[in-house]
């Protein structure tokens, strides 16, 4: 039984099911991601049950199995199994406190697109064992947005700029241009500031080397630098020297997962805090000078705009916990 994606949505919204639907996904929504999709639609639906479910081949989307990551297009059906919703009210709801920080943190905004300064600690979305995320935190903000979704993501303990699209044409548009190697080209050019560990070599300027996931031990993910990985590249530009440490600036061309951090360590200079490739004694120590997590910031965005050949750029300034200990760093001798 076909039905429509409007009495669907209204539907899974209210009730628990207890049989198949089938939603078709129109212009207007071709675009998303299947599993951001389903989240924002499934409302009660744990999020590790969407996945799960997603996971088990039991979503279909044109009769196929499919990653939860599939950007869908117009055209696509997409069959969501039997499922029960928690009952309303039980959705977690954001803090005045973070809906507070989160209004002051707009650095953009028109028509069709936020831009925030994102703040360390919080995830992008939720799931994990995170309740609500920056999206779903923004959702409960503007519920008139019916169609606020990431353009991109970052890193939880990573700060700084990140685009939030309000309109379908705007996230295709966007997405699109994240696709281009250049700002230039029309697409969209990301600057992060790192510092790092050590004197940041000056002949190096970019690293090119290629990046692969692999599981570990206990199930965790990392990233390293294998001939079998992904293309990756990534400028540098160094900004200033410290006394065992290095400012520095990165322009991720690719974008891979933890494309900075990474090459970063593969120079032999990680990044300061990293946890997961970096020195654990120079995390401590630096602990006690008042860096407390990754030392990576967001610093700017730029792009075009739908219809627009005028480049825009947004810049967001070190927030006070990277920027107040690194002005106490002695400077390189």
């Amino acid at each position: 039984m076909k039905i429509s994606t409007e009495n669907t949505v209204q539907a899974v919204e209210n009730s628990s099911f207890a049989q198949v639907m089938i939603i078709s996904i129109d212009e207007d929504q071709a675009g998303q991601r299947l599993d951001n999709f389903l989240i924002a639609r499934l409302k009660g639906v744990p999020k590790s049950k969407i996945y799960n479910v997603i996971r088990k081949g039991e979503v279909r989307v044109n009769k196929g199995r499919i990653k939860p990551e599939y950007k869908l297009m117009a055209g696509d059906s997409i069959r969501v199994p039997p499922i029960r919703t928690a009952e309303a009210g039980t959705e977690a709801k954001a803090s005045h406190q973070m809906m507070s920080l989160l209004s002051k943190s707009i650095l953009f905004e028109d028509d069709g697109l936020l831009v925030i300064n994102k703040p360390p600690g919080l995830a992008v979305h939720g799931g994990s064992g995170i309740t609500l995320g920056l999206i779903e935190t923004l959702r409960q903000m503007r519920p008139e947005a019916r169609h606020l979704e990431l353009v991109h993501r970052l890193d939880r303990d990573t700060s700084g700029c990140i685009m939030v699209a309000k309109k379908r044409s705007y996230l295709r548009h966007l997405q699109a241009a994240l696709r281009e190697k250049s700002a230039g080209a029309g697409g969209i050019t990301k600057v992060y500031q790192a510092l790092v560990i050590g004197d940041w070599p000056k002949r190096v300027h970019q690293v090119n080397a290629p990046l692969l996931k692999t599981e570990v031990a206990g199930g965790e993910r990392v990233v390293r630098v294998h001939p079998e990985g992904k293309p990756s590249l990534t400028e540098f530009k160094l900004l200033q020297r410290f006394d065992g440490f290095s400012l520095i600036e990165a322009r991720p061309i690719t974008g891979r997962t933890h494309q900075i951090r990474v090459h970063a360590q593969y120079v032999g200079c990680a990044l300061v805090g990293d946890e997961k490739y970096g020195n654990d004694e120079v995390n401590e120590a630096m602990r006690g000078q008042g860096i407390k997590r990754l030392f990576l910031h967001a610093s700017s965005l730029s792009f075009y705009l739908p219809e627009s050949d005028v480049i825009t750029r947004v810049d967001a300034p070190l927030p006070p916990d990277l920027a107040i200990p690194l002005g106490k760093l002695p400077a390189a001798s």
